[in-house]
């Protein structure tokens, strides 16, 4: 995989700008690749946490099993993720992992998030700016199931999955790939299949979400995040300022000396 073909380069580069030393080390983190199949559980909860993953292809989901026998979807993880991130610290797994479809990963150990921690300023500042983002990503679920409407609950996590694939190039003219059963979704915002179908139908019916299996057409994603009340400050911002002033303050500093 060439760096300018790959997923992780493309997702780092919205945070700030990448020498092409950076863009090999993160290159490094998808030697390597292991085709995994739809459906695979990669790791159960309680499992030993030694190793983080990228996902390179295809999409993966964690969750919780509740004690009643149902599941509940904690997170999504699209191409170019870091998955296990927020599990650095713990020696076993929080969350189960499982595929969604037909992926490719590529495993790598803690150790190898040192190198970067001791190469890279700008990487570890992206990565931490990740973490920051996936605890953002949760903060905002949890306020779409506890005070969200099954119609805004269902607008949100479209035009969220939108806007995050629009980031890594994977939407076009508001076509994009959504490869979730209505169950998964259900698991995801709380609801039953039943209610999802319904909810989907109204959005159609709005105009606002047209779904045909795993394909979805947004004909006015503007609608649709009114309709969600979505503020996308959680998913849009960079670390750009925060570099752009450093090196400013760097150029100041010789300039005086």
């Amino acid at each position: 995989m060439e760096k300018e073909d790959s997923c992780i380069v493309r997702l780092f580069s919205n945070y700030c700008a990448l020498s092409e030393e950076d863009k090999r080390l993160l290159h490094r983190l998808e030697e390597s690749p292991v085709e995994v199949q739809a459906g695979q559980t990669l790791w159960k909860e309680g499992d030993k946490a030694t190793e983080f993953c990228t996902i390179s292809k295809g999409w993966a989901y964690s969750f919780r099993n509740m004690g009643d026998g149902s599941r509940q979807i904690l997170e999504l993880y699209l191409p170019g993720d870091i998955i296990g991130m927020r599990e650095f610290a713990f020696s076993q797994r929080l969350t189960g992992l499982a595929m969604i479809d037909d992926a490719v990963i590529c495993h790598f150990p803690h150790h190898r998030l040192i190198e970067i921690f001791r190469t890279s300023t700008i990487l570890t500042a992206v990565l931490f700016a990740i973490v920051s983002r996936q605890q953002a990503l949760l903060t905002e679920r949890l306020v779409n199931l506890a005070r969200r409407s099954a119609q805004q609950r269902l607008a949100h996590f479209i035009f969220e999955m939108y806007e995050r694939l629009n980031q890594t190039c994977a939407v076009n003219g508001g076509h994009f790939r959504l490869p979730l059963s209505q169950e998964q979704i259900g698991d995801a915002l709380g609801l039953s299949s039943v209610h999802v179908s319904r909810t989907f139908s109204s959005l159609r019916e709005q105009n606002l979400v047209l779904r045909e299996r795993h394909r979805v057409c947004l004909p006015n994603p503007q609608a649709l995040a009114k309709v969600a009340e979505f503020d996308n400050r959680y998913l849009n911002d960079s670390l750009r300022p925060l570099f752009d002033d450093h090196e400013r303050q760097n150029e100041s500093s010789s300039l005086a000396t």
